[in-house]
């Protein structure tokens, strides 16, 4: 009987360190995971697109640059270079390189959401239309106090 739950601990050992080993690996890959769920499962991209093709792209483009700028300032490479697919880019063409991944990331999530290719997982909830039954107070004749101001209401007035 002692061998069996000697056998036991080593097994809950080891598959304790499995675990830690992977959250090892899969941590650092979370801000990442965490960019792609919200760009593609918290914007409405039928609703963005349209925004975004009158000009929204321009200052989506500058937020990128200042992005650039402002991250290359506050935080350099050690060595002075990044060290991206075998290259060694300066530190703000590393940066460029990085916020031009994420934003091409951003679009790729839009293209999928609206290709369908996530199916309901990616879908909103239809707002009513006003034109589908939905009516302002204006069109049924009442006031913000409920009185209504139709013809058949100052009858007694004459």
């Amino acid at each position: 009987m002692e061998p069996l739950v000697v056998s036991l601990q080593t097994l809950l050992a080891a598959g304790w360190d499995v675990v830690i080993n992977l959250l090892a690996v899969l941590i650092p890959w979370t801000p990442l995971v965490a960019w792609v769920a919200f760009w593609l499962l918290a914007v409405n991209w039928e609703k963005l697109y349209p925004v975004m093709a009158k000009g929204a792209v321009i200052g989506v483009l500058l937020i990128g640059v200042v992005m650039v700028l402002i991250w290359g300032l506050i935080a350099p490479p050690a060595d002075g270079v990044h060290h991206l697919f075998g290259l060694r880019p300066s530190n703000f063409v590393g940066k460029a390189i990085y916020v031009t991944m994420l934003l091409t990331i951003m679009a790729l999530c839009g293209s999928v959401q609206l290709s369908g290719a996530c199916g309901s997982l990616c879908r909103f909830p239809e707002e009513p239309n006003d034109e589908e039954g939905h009516h302002g107070h204006e069109e049924h004749g009442h006031d913000d106090h409920g009185h209504g101001h139709g013809h058949d209401d100052h009858k007694d007035a004459h």
